[in-house]
């Protein structure tokens, strides 16, 4: 090895499947957004980290004392580019009339939850990036195609600010999107008004983590880090982040 060059563990092939599929997942056509929108919402996650507004709101008191435009990197409408930004860099501080004024604005719910969705795929994928020292991936091409624009008829308001879904809201022509999680928890639910973006994120998320049945097996450990080492890591980033989950 020469002077000064990093020893990487190599990456597991499942990580690297669970990417490829992700990556795919934001280049289709979605449910609400277009390949092409959801390609723009990945590029606006990663542009407000550069975002000039984004850093004013991020160090004033309160975010909504500060005015202005995005630094967008797209052509997307500035709602979506409020919402991406705004969940990119400063989602502890978001709040229910924040969330109720994007909809005035003419979000519809189906579409704050699939970028919603995108905003956390992306940043995993380029958090294990950045962690791993390895440049970000080059946005994918956006394939062809029209969104389905399905949504979940049991789909209502119940805990969360969207509508959701429970497992007894489920109908025949739903995906089996609990399949495994019993019962599931409500991060699953968050995201269950737009049943793709709730199955992407969580292939990516239990690849990079553990997989539902694995959690709560303590008695085996199925990574280099102990169930203890990694909660730790999670509570610690957590709050941070300032996720009270």
């Amino acid at each position: 090895m020469a002077t000064g060059e990093m020893h990487r563990t190599p990456i597991r092939e499942d990580v690297t499947d669970a990417e490829a599929r992700a990556w795919g997942w934001i280049r289709r056509s979605g449910t609400w957004l277009t390949a092409r929108q959801k390609v723009a919402v990945a590029a606006e996650v990663r542009q407000a980290q550069a975002c000039a507004l984004c850093a004013e709101r991020k160090a004033a008191l309160s975010p909504y004392t500060v005015a202005g435009a995005h630094g967008a990197a797209s052509d997307l409408p500035a709602v979506m580019v409020e919402v991406a930004h705004r969940i990119a860099t400063d989602s502890g501080r978001v709040t229910r009339a924040w969330y109720e004024s994007v909809l005035e604005q003419g979000m519809l719910e189906g579409e704050y939850v699939e970028i919603l969705g995108l905003v956390a795929t992306t940043i995993a994928l380029d958090t294990f990036s950045r962690g791993y020292g390895r440049p970000l991936a080059a946005l994918p091409e956006a394939q062809p195609g029209q969104p389905s624009r399905y949504r979940p008829a049991g789909a209502k308001h119940q805990l969360a600010w969207v509508p959701t879904l429970e497992p007894g809201d489920l109908t025949p022509d739903d995906p089996d999107i609990y399949a495994g999680y019993h019962p599931p928890y409500n991060i699953q639910k968050a995201l269950s008004l737009v049943p793709e973006a709730m199955q992407a994120f969580f292939d990516l998320d239990e690849t990079f983590y553990l997989q539902e049945q694995e959690i709560l097996d303590f008695a085996h450990e199925y990574r280099a880090l102990t169930h203890d080492q990694m909660e730790l890591i999670a509570a610690r980033l957590s709050a941070l982040n300032r996720c009270y989950y």
